[in-house]
């Protein structure tokens, strides 16, 4: 039992230094993954640590480092549940009409589109977002267009598919390739009804990890162009997708710093939807902005439609006329982060990615 004492105490303060080193390599970048998985194991460590309580006389210098440590973690934790305070507004006659999407990772080699065409039609969003769509998704989807007339597709075999069904007009839309030519993100234009226009962006940056990316260059750089492209549009804006990040990480943000854009997350709850089928091993990586005009009543995962990322739900409203904005919710970048963001961003289009044009499932 004391030794197991001491390989966690040992292994969960290297997960815990690791992501503060600031290298793109995957190995410093994957344990900002698990910080939930972290604290839950110093928890449980420091509980070990009083049944072997008799075993040293250094035992309370190490309870002392997991105390030190489940602190550090927790600090950051918090502010991504409802513990943290933060302001609540309600809907006003000047609003928008409640708005909804969804969100989804489907996972290219997923069959089952009919569990994801009954979910579409059950929650009946507004707008949804597909990634990791390509020609099989988009013709079992096609059942979906008549309810669903505006589209922006992005049909690849590489895993980073994208389409984008809207029940609300689209004015225009474009599809950004911001550092290389086959990692994809959507720009879509939208009109209301009821004369709201705003604006969506799909994202999908690689992932840094021993099958993929080797670094995380790509994902940052592909993350903080979006940032770029959001702060030159003057309208409401919602930027969403499979970040293949957590909230909490540096360059998460540094994105929403330099886009000027609120995390939702933040008071509310994790909305951890990766990987589906394991709960204790799951992690919030499909992620949320949006800018001071956006205001979310509620952000939740959905049921699994048997891909490995839970789908995300938010209902919103838009609102250019709230007596007091969200303004003091944004954090902006100093001078030096900017100039950080255009370095990042400069070696993600360095960053020569080796994906296959059409991948099969091992």
């Amino acid at each position: 039992m004391w030794t197991a004492y001491l390989i966690l105490t040992v292994l969960l303060l290297i997960l815990t230094i690791l992501p503060k080193i600031q290298h793109s390599h995957w190995i410093f970048r994957v344990p900002e993954f698990g910080k939930i998985q972290i604290t839950f194991f110093i928890l449980f460590t420091m509980l070990l640590g009083f049944i072997v309580a008799d075993k040293s006389q250094y035992l309370w210098y190490y309870q002392g480092l997991l105390l030190v440590m489940l602190i550090h973690h927790s600090v950051i934790l918090v502010k991504y549940t409802p513990l943290y305070p933060i302001k609540k507004y309600t809907q006003k006659y000047q609003s928008s009409e409640k708005l909804h999407f969804i969100s989804a990772n489907v996972y290219q080699f997923n069959k089952e589109y009919e569990r994801f065409i009954q979910l579409i039609e059950k929650h009946c969003p507004e707008m949804f977002l597909t990634m990791e769509s390509n020609s099989d998704w988009e013709k079992a989807l096609r059942v979906l267009e008549k309810d669903y007339p505006y589209l922006h597709k992005v049909t690849l075999e590489n895993t980073y598919g994208m389409h984008f069904y809207s029940k609300i007009e689209i004015e225009n839309s474009q599809t950004h390739y911001f550092v290389a030519d086959d990692i994809p993100s959507i720009e879509v234009h939208l009109k209301t009804k009821d004369g709201f226009s705003f604006v969506f962006f799909g994202v999908h940056p690689p992932p840094p990890s021993p099958t993929e990316e080797e670094t995380s260059k790509e994902r940052d750089g592909d993350l903080l162009s979006t940032a770029k492209r959001v702060v030159e549009i003057k309208k409401p804006v919602i930027v969403v997708g499979d970040f293949n990040n957590v909230a909490w990480s540096k360059s998460s943000i540094l994105f929403r710093k330099t886009s000027h854009l609120i995390d939702p997350r933040i008071g509310r709850s994790f909305v951890s939807t990766f990987h589906a089928k394991y709960r204790l091993l799951r992690f919030p990586i499909d992620l949320m902005f949006h800018s001071e005009e956006i205001f979310i009543e509620d952000l939740k995962t959905l049921e699994n439609f048997g891909s490995d990322h839970l789908p995300v739900y938010c209902e919103f409203f838009i609102d250019h006329k709230q007596d007091e904005k969200q303004e003091e919710r944004i954090d902006y970048a100093t001078q030096e982060e900017k100039e950080e963001a255009r370095e990042m961003i400069e070696e993600g289009k360095k960053e020569n990615g080796e994906r296959d044009a059409v991948v099969t499932e091992d």
